[in-house]
C-alpha cells in the first residue's frame, strides 16, 4: 500500500490499506500487552511503523491521534523530525529512543528506517511496514529491528519459546506469543519472507480468542505466611582492609600431563617459514614462522609471559554486575602483584613436573610443545585452581555477615501443565521442566511430604542470582554455579543438587562440588548463632539412589544426611583440589 499523493506527488495522507494495516498493528500491541502485563509488569512490548518517506511520518503521527492515542505514546524518529528539532533539541529524544524498554510509553515508534547500528533494544514486538512493492526498503532491514530477546532467563518461558519453534517449524499456530515478532503484512508478501528466511521460521497466526500470549504459564506469588518457609542466607563480607597471605603453591605437587611428550614433539614438526621479499629489488628479509598453537608466542619467555597473564586474569574475573561492587572487589590486586610468583612456578612445573621428566624448553625447539591447545588449556587448568584455593584464605579481622532471603523474589513463572504443588516453600508451587523433568518432581513431591523436613525451595537460577557460586571449569575458564535446591530440617540446611546418573562424573560437576563444598564450609565456621544455628551441607544426588531410597520407604531427610559430602583431610593438599 502506498500514501495519497495529489498531481504533484505531494502525499495529502495515508491509504485506506495503510490505516487498515496500522490498526491491526495497535491491536495485536494492545493483546500482547494485557497478556504480558499479567506475567510482568515490567516487561512494555512496543509496536515499530516504518514509513515509505519522512513526508509519510507526520501523517502517521495524526492518524495515531485520531485512534485516541496521545503524543507521549508515540515516538517519530526520522531525518525529518530530527532537522525540525535541531541537534539540542533531537538529543533528549534520541535518549528517549534507546530507554524504551524500560518504560511503557511511548508505545509505538515511527521510523523510516533511521534506527541503524546502536539501536539495541529488545522490546520491538510488532512491526508495520508501510512500503509499496517498489519500495528499497529491504527485507532484513524490516526485520532486524525486531530480532532481539524481549523473554530471557526463565526456564518456564524458554520451554515455550522451543515449542513455539517446533510448532512454527510443523505448520502449527504457535500457544504463546514469547519473543515472537510479528509483522503485519499483505498476505502477496508471504511467499517473499519464506524464501527470504528459510522454512519453519515464518508462520501466520489466526484470530482464536481462546489463545493467550503467555501460553500455560502463570504468575505464582508468595503463599500466605511464607515466612515460616523461607530462607535467610548469610553471607560474609570480608573488611577492605582485610591482609591475604602470600600464595603458595608447590609444583611438585600438582598433577603432572596426561600427553605423552614424544608424541607432542612429533607433532609440532618445524612450522612453515614466510619470508619478504621486495617487489622491485628482490631483496629478501624478515623471516618469521607461522604454527598452528591456540596460544601463539614468538618464544619461550614470551609463553611464560602470555600463559601467566591467561592464569592470573581467569582467577581475578570478578562476578558481579555491579560496577560499584566490582570496584570494591578489586580494589586490591593481589594477583598483580604476585605475578612473578606465579610465572615462576609455572616455569618450575614446565621444567620438573609437566611431563613426569625433565624438560628443557630451551633445548632446540622443546618450548613449541607448550603452543599446542591442549598443552596450554591443561597447563592453565591445573594452575588456575591450585591459585584460587592457596588465597582462599581466612580473614586476618572479623568478617562482616549480610543476610538475603529467597522470599526477596516475590514471585516465579511456572508452566501451570508441568509445576509442582508443595506446602513447604514460600511458593505454593514450583516449576519443573516438562522433558526429562522426572527426578525434579520426585524429589519436590519427596522431601515436602517428609515430615523432618521444615521447609524447601528450588532455586531460580537467573532470579535467586545471588545464590550463584564462582568455580573454575575443566579448560580453566571462570563460570558460574547455581545449586538446585534448598531443603531445612530442625538442625541442618543441605545445598542440594540432583543430576542423572551419567553426569555424576562429568569433571566440571566435580569442580561445582568443590565450589559448593567450600561454601559451606565457611559459612560453618561462622558462630552458630549467625548461621541460624544450622549446620551446611552440600549434597549431590544421582537419579538412581533418589528412586532407590524413595522405593524403600526412606525419608528424604535420611538420604540427605547419608549422601551429604564431607570433606577427607586428604582433600586438603593441593593435588586433591585440581
Amino acid at each position: 500500500f502506498r500514501a495519497e499523493r495529489d498531481e504533484r506527488g505531494q502525499v495529502t495522507g495515508l491509504s485506506e490499506g495503510q490505516r487498515i494495516m496500522i490498526r491491526a498493528g495497535l491491536t495485536k500491541l494492545t493483546m500482547l500487552e494485557k497478556q504480558f502485563e499479567k506475567q510482568d509488569a515490567d516487561k512494555h512490548p512496543k509496536l515499530l511503523i516504518i514509513t515509505e518517506d519522512t513526508n509519510v511520518s507526520p501523517h502517521v503521527e495524526d492518524f495515531l491521534r485520531s485512534t485516541g492515542l496521545s503524543d507521549d505514546d508515540f515516538l517519530r524518529v526520522d531525518s525529518g523530525k530530527k532537522s525540525e528539532l535541531g541537534p539540542k533539541e533531537w538529543e533528549p529524544v534520541r535518549d528517549k529512543l534507546f530507554d524504551i524498554d524500560h518504560h511503557k510509553s511511548p508505545k509505538v515508534i515511527v521510523s523510516v528506517l533511521m534506527l541503524r547500528e546502536g539501536f539495541d533494544v529488545n522490546n520491538i514486538c510488532v512491526i508495520v511496514p508501510l512500503r509499496s512493492s517498489q519500495s528499497g526498503i529491504l527485507l532484513e532491514q524490516t526485520i532486524g529491528r525486531g530480532l532481539r530477546l524481549m523473554w530471557r532467563g526463565d526456564d518456564g518461558i524458554d520451554e515455550l519459546k522451543r515449542e513455539t519453534r517446533d510448532r512454527i517449524r510443523n505448520r502449527l499456530e504457535p500457544t504463546n506469543d514469547f519473543d515472537v515478532l510479528f509483522i503485519v503484512e499483505h498476505p502477496a508478501f508471504a511467499d517473499f519472507y519464506e524464501q527470504e528466511l528459510g522454512d519453519g521460521l515464518v508462520g501466520g497466526v489466526g484470530d482464536d480468542d481462546d489463545r493467550t500470549s503467555t501460553g500455560d504459564i502463570e504468575r505464582v506469588e508468595l503463599r500466605e505466611g511464607y515466612q515460616a518457609y523461607d530462607f535467610e542466607i548469610p553471607f560474609i563480607i570480608r573488611e577492605a582492609d582485610d591482609e591475604l597471605a602470600t600464595p603458595r603453591i608447590d609444583p611438585q605437587q600438582l598433577a603432572s600431563s596426561k600427553f605423552p611428550l614424544a608424541d607432542l614433539l612429533r607433532r609440532i614438526g618445524t612450522g612453515d617459514r614466510f619470508a619478504s621479499h621486495d617487489a622491485q629489488t628482490g631483496t629478501q628479509y624478515g623471516d618469521y614462522r607461522v604454527d598452528g598453537g591456540v596460544m601463539t608466542a614468538t618464544g619461550y619467555n614470551d609463553y611464560l609471559s602470555r600463559l601467566t597473564t591467561r592464569v592470573s586474569e581467569s582467577v581475578s574475573r570478578s562476578f558481579t554486575n555491579s560496577s560499584k561492587k566490582y570496584k570494591e572487589l578489586t580494589a586490591y590486586p593481589v594477583l598483580q602483584v604476585y605475578k612473578p610468583l606465579l610465572l615462576g612456578w609455572i616455569d618450575s612445573y614446565i621444567r620438573t613436573r609437566l611431563f613426569g621428566m625433565p624438560f628443557d624448553p630451551l633445548k632446540g625447539e622443546n618450548w613449541r610443545v607448550l603452543l599446542l591447545g591442549d598443552v596450554s588449556e591443561e597447563i592453565a587448568g591445573v594452575f588456575a585452581p591450585a591459585l584460587v584455593a592457596t588465597l582462599d584464605t581466612e580473614p586476618t579481622s572479623a568478617a562482616e555477615v549480610l543476610y538475603r532471603s529467597l522470599s526477596e523474589v516475590d514471585w516465579l513463572s511456572v508452566r501451570t501443565s508441568s509445576a509442582v504443588e508443595v506446602k513447604k516453600c514460600i511458593y505454593p508451587k514450583l516449576p519443573i521442566p516438562s522433558r526429562s523433568g522426572g527426578l525434579e518432581r520426585l524429589f519436590i513431591e519427596w522431601a515436602d511430604s517428609d515430615s523432618h523436613v521444615e521447609a524447601l525451595v528450588k532455586v531460580h537460577e537467573y532470579k535467586h542470582d545471588f545464590l550463584r557460586r564462582p568455580y573454575l571449569k575443566a579448560d580453566g575458564m571462570p563460570a558460574q554455579y547455581s545449586p538446585d535446591f534448598l531443603v531445612r530440617t530442625e538442625f541442618e540446611i543441605y545445598v542440594v543438587e540432583t543430576k542423572a546418573q551419567s553426569a555424576l562424573s562429568d569433571a566440571n560437576v566435580k569442580r561445582k562440588q568443590r565450589a559448593a563444598l567450600a561454601w559451606c564450609e565457611q559459612l560453618n565456621l561462622l558462630d552458630a548463632g549467625l548461621r541460624d544455628e544450622r549446620e551446611w551441607h552440600y549434597v549431590l544426588l544421582g537419579e538412581d539412589i533418589v528412586k532407590e531410597w524413595h522405593a524403600k520407604g526412606e525419608r528424604a531427610s535420611t538420604l540427605l544426611d547419608f549422601a551429604r559430602i564431607r570433606r577427607k583431610a586428604a582433600a586438603l593438599r593441593q593435588d586433591t583440589l585440581i
